[in-house]
């Protein structure tokens, strides 16, 4: 009886030291592992600039910036806000256009950096009037929270083309940096046109067809009335804003080369906005169903763009096609000149 109690008891050491001896080993495994994940920067790099006093590691950062939106939503005090240093500032970087030229994807690659911080909604302060009217104080609530060493960037492509902007941007911040991003002007006129029609069929409404459009029936000659078209005439707008801000102060983002290779851009932004190069290949990963990039934060958040981001183009004439090249080159032209930026389009 006794030799059989002893016997127990060494299976049921053996079987306990076992568990702890497994359990220390995955332990092992799995802290291996995390090392050799490749994060979006080390940590040593993600902390503030060199002249800001303070260090906040990236995952303290988003840790704080989503209390603070939490507190926020919940009306909570000032106090509780100036606990997390967290605040609200006016922008000092804005996207200001094209429409379909891939603003929506720079402002979500954008916010792979430490240092931005993004308004999640267009807030078409600057191109509405009754928006306007109600000051840079209700423009400045619809901005995000943020350390004071972030920037806060926000985007709505009507600035671009809406004539009071500049002049409204100008009187607010003089030296702000302006980011236009522009596709090849035709592809830019399909994907507006796209964009409206499929609006149109889900309210079961008619559209015409994309020749019917971009064509003057009288002249049959392009039609510059047709807002697709006036859009992607790219100098038109460009010479009003440079009334008051001067070629420096903006920067030209390639929205074609974005979808194929973003990172060479965003670099180019980074270096725009003074800001340390924080975004890597590591953060940008292709998506072979939706067919363009997605955003990869760290090792367990990742975020495609929305579905209606990619949407199929009609097929277009080619000689319609072909017109509307031969339309945009001399306009083409003078915007290289202007911005000192050359692009492959027709």
């Amino acid at each position: 009886m006794l030799f059989s109690q002893q016997q127990w008891l060494r299976q049921r050491f053996f079987v306990l030291g076992s568990l702890v001896l497994g359990s220390l080993f995955i332990l092992v495994v799995r802290e291996g592992t995390l090392d050799r994940l490749p994060l979006i920067c080390p940590i040593k790099d993600r902390l503030r600039p060199a002249d800001v006093s303070g260090q906040i590691p990236l995952h303290t950062l988003q840790h704080k910036q989503a209390l603070g939106l939490k507190l926020h939503r919940r009306n909570s005090t000032k106090e509780q806000l100036r606990t997390l240093r967290l605040i609200k500032q006016l922008p000092r970087a804005i996207i200001i256009g094209v429409r379909k030229g891939g603003t929506r994807a720079l402002l979500e690659m954008l916010s792979l950096h430490p240092a931005v911080v993004k308004a999640s909604q267009e807030v078409h302060f600057f191109d509405n009037d009754k928006n306007y009217a109600c000051g840079v104080d209700w423009y400045l609530k619809k901005m995000p929270f943020s350390f004071p060493h972030q920037i806060s960037i926000e985007k709505s492509p009507a600035y671009f083309i809406t004539e009071e902007v500049p002049e409204r941007i100008f009187k607010m911040n003089p030296s702000i940096k302006l980011l236009l991003i522009v596709r090849e002007p035709t592809t830019r006129t399909v994907s507006d046109y796209t964009q409206v029609l499929e609006g149109k069929e889900h309210k079961n409404k008619t559209y015409n067809k994309f020749e019917e459009l971009v064509i003057d029936n009288n002249t049959c000659e392009v039609n510059t009335k047709y807002k697709a078209v006036r859009t992607s005439i790219y100098t038109k707008y460009l010479e009003h804003w440079l009334k008051f801000f001067p070629t420096e102060q903006f920067h030209i983002v390639d929205g074609d080369r974005l979808i194929t290779d973003p990172l060479p851009e965003l670099k180019l932004v980074e270096q725009f906005l003074n800001l340390p190069s924080r975004i890597s290949q590591y953060n940008l990963y292709f998506n072979a169903t939706r067919g363009f990039f997605c955003l990869r934060f760290n090792f367990m958040f990742s975020k495609c763009l929305a579905g209606s981001k990619g949407r199929i183009h009609p097929d277009v004439n080619p000689s319609i096609k072909e017109k509307l090249q031969r339309f945009f080159h001399p306009f083409n032209q003078k915007f290289y000149q202007i911005t000192g930026r050359t692009f492959n389009w027709p």
